[in-house]
């Protein structure tokens, strides 16, 4: 469930909980656009709940407390993100074929499915069109690739991706056009995540990767919404 907390009193409110009386699978990942519509992804990587939804799809909730199911062919949905200018809507796929991975025997393998990085128009009222694929990491897999997992933006657009290779585990960034502008590399250790600091440290990207939280500072600054 989508649930909303105030910091400073500990109260927390439930935004959402079910779609046309199913609860959802798993929810994953939030972006919020400049109007107050929230999106949020619900794929499901592991859970003891019995799943009830009719599959994996992204959603958004409308600040009269509707909920659209906007995208159904974005794959086993993870990072979403709304671009700084408003007319993008950014969502990851990434497929590892199952749905609760540590259930899974010793010699137990699965199919994985598409692993992207994929990007719609976004419309004034929150709807998608035009589907296209920004970044595709099957063709990456040397070896294989895990998947892209969380992004964020910088006020220039520019994205800034987890992506979980293990030959070349890191944060990438790229223009909007597709082009690779930077990587920072994590090591060994497969990035989950990626945040910007605000005020003063809105040029600090903070990282999860592993079991460690890091942070560096960079060129721009983060996108927050106003």
């Amino acid at each position: 469930m989508l649930i909303k907390t105030d910091m400073r009193t500990g109260r927390s409110w439930i935004l959402t909980g079910m779609f046309e009386g199913k609860p959802y699978n798993a929810l994953n990942d939030i972006a919020i656009d400049e109007k107050g519509h929230i999106y949020f992804t619900d794929p499901r990587y592991l859970g003891h709940e019995p799943v009830m939804a009719d599959g994996v799809a992204a959603y958004r909730l409308d600040p009269d407390g509707s909920v659209y199911r906007i995208a159904t062919d974005c794959g086993k949905c993870n990072g979403i993100l709304v671009s700084p200018d408003q007319k993008r809507l950014y969502i990851v796929s990434n497929d590892n074929g199952w749905l609760e991975f540590q259930n899974l025997k010793e010699s137990e393998k699965t199919l994985s499915g598409p692993h992207l990085l994929q990007v719609y128009d976004l419309a004034p009222d929150g709807t998608l069109r035009n589907r296209r694929v920004f970044k595709d990491y099957s063709k990456d897999r040397n070896p294989a690739c895990s998947g892209p997992d969380g992004l964020v933006a910088d006020v220039e657009g520019n994205i800034y991706m987890a992506e979980r290779c293990e030959h070349r585990p890191g944060v990438a960034v790229y223009a909007p056009d597709g082009r690779e502008l930077a990587f920072i590399s994590t090591g060994k250790e497969l990035p989950t995540n990626v945040g910007f600091g605000r005020g003063e440290d809105a040029n600090l990207l903070y990282v999860t990767s592993g079991k460690s939280l890091y942070r560096i500072r960079v060129g721009k600054k983060g996108y927050q919404l106003p």
